[in-house]
């Protein structure tokens, strides 16, 4: 495994990735971001405004790379760790957290995935820590982030996406069930990212419908609401 911490990183974070590390019984690397961080934010000060999702990228894209210098060092392959919400908003960096050759998780919702962990939890010993579990899920990529500051929560997000993707319900019966201006914001992200998405590593499909080769919506269509 491989751990990178930066300069938003929560303890819980370094301490989760320890004890899963040694549940799984495997070794962790733990490499920091930082340095190569500030070092590039002083090569770019003077060249462009470092503010917003330019830093926060920055971030993504430099674990991207030292993950993929892994890989090679070990011939092994990176996982890509995006789930189907986080990918039907956009809400990745490409070239960041989406590198990979392989994204295990990427057709499930977030409610699928924290039900999978509850899953291998409960066929014997404790895997996925608890507090990881537990924890308001978070990018970490500026101070005090949590992932509902960008995007609906969860709890209404995934059934909305079930009832999108999966069930194909029309516009009219998404804007009784959600309300129209709901609809409207998470219509008008998921048709902007589909640029990301054809950039995407294999998706191992679980459901009827998943993002990857059996996905077909062209690029350019804009969200007409």
């Amino acid at each position: 495994g491989v751990f990178l911490p930066g300069p938003y990183t929560a303890r819980i974070s370094e301490e989760g990735a320890k004890e899963l590390a040694e549940n799984l019984g495997i070794k962790l690397l733990q490499i920091p971001i930082t340095p190569a961080f500030e070092s590039l934010q002083n090569i770019l000060a003077n060249e462009i405004p470092l503010v917003g999702v330019v830093v926060e990228n920055i971030q993504a894209r430099l674990r991207g790379l030292i993950l993929m210098a892994v890989a090679n060092a070990f011939g092994a392959i990176v996982l890509c760790p995006g789930n189907k919400a986080e990918v039907a908003m956009g809400y990745n960096t490409i070239y960041g957290d989406t590198v990979g050759a392989l994204a295990p998780l990427g057709d499930l919702l977030k409610e699928d995935v924290y039900a999978l962990a509850r899953e291998i939890n409960a066929a014997g010993k404790t895997i996925i820590p608890e507090e990881v579990i537990r924890r308001p899920p978070s990018a970490e990529l500026r101070p005090n982030q949590r992932d509902e500051d960008d995007l609906p929560p969860y709890a209404v997000l995934d059934p909305f996406l079930r009832e999108f993707l999966e069930k194909n319900a029309p516009k009219e019966v998404l804007e009784e069930k959600f309300g129209r201006e709901l609809v409207q914001e998470i219509l008008r992200r998921f048709y902007r990212a589909e640029y990301k998405r054809r950039q995407l590593p294999l998706v191992l499909k679980v459901t009827p419908k998943a993002f990857g080769l059996g996905w077909r919506f062209p690029v350019t269509h804009g969200f007409r609401g």
